[in-house]
């Protein structure tokens, strides 16, 4: 029998020495996620090497590695309204809803999260639903690249599919002083971004580290007729 939470925290742990995780509230969150329940059974095994796993259509659940990371970017505070681009299995929603809302419920914080797969967008209910992550976290059927003007704007912003720019309409529904995490680039290498809104709704670009994400399919993204 595999110890998942032994293995979880070994794998935090090495996050931690590695730099990757340099918060507290990131490194709580990572141990407080079940990685493993937002797996396909057939690859729960591997759940804390870290690496990306299938979960089914062509899609991936990120690397531990990328998923803090990109948490340490995007800055979540509790009581933050964030929209998610790209579901999954869900397992980056849930480590943002960790906290944004579950730690502090008092603070009312909740993630949007968007996937255009709708067996995969099941796939992460189901998950979110096993984990208790569902109350603080909502799963959108729909095109990601348009965001979720309903609940918008938003603080922060994470993108978990690769652009070939930044969606215009992402960049209307973020807040003036909030956060957006996105990697941009063509098809085989992207790098990940840090967009600013300041106070005054001015726009600036910070450029971190590559990376290589499937693709943003939708509108303001990549078409299908390019696979």
């Amino acid at each position: 029998m595999i110890d998942y939470s032994k293995e979880r925290e070994r794998l935090v742990e090495a996050l931690v020495e590695e730099g990757v995780i340099r918060s507290e509230k990131v490194k709580k969150a990572m141990l407080s996620v079940p990685r493993e329940e937002f797996v396909p059974l057939e690859h729960r095994r591997w759940a804390y090497v870290d690496h990306p796993l299938p979960i089914g259509h062509g899609q991936t659940i990120s690397a531990p590695h990328m998923v803090a990371l990109m948490t340490e970017l995007l800055d979540p505070e509790p009581g933050h309204i964030v929209l998610e681009i790209g579901t999954g299995s869900g397992y980056q929603a849930a480590v943002l809803a960790e906290i944004v809302a579950k730690q502090d419920p008092s603070r009312r914080g909740h993630v949007y999260t968007i996937e255009r797969i709708p067996e995969l967008a099941e796939f992460a209910i189901n998950n979110l639903k096993r984990t208790s992550y569902i109350n603080y976290v909502t799963v959108i059927i729909g095109d990601g690249t348009k965001g979720y003007p309903e609940k918008a704007p938003y603080d922060r912003i994470m993108v978990t599919a690769a652009a070939p720019d930044i969606p215009k309409p992402l960049i209307e529904q973020l807040k003036n002083g909030g956060k957006m995490v996105i990697p941009v680039g063509n098809l085989g290498l992207q790098r990940l971004l840090i967009v600013e809104k300041n106070i005054d709704g001015r726009i600036s670009v910070k450029e971190d580290t590559y990376c290589l994400f499937v693709p943003l399919i939708g509108e303001y993204g990549w078409k299908y007729d390019y696979y």
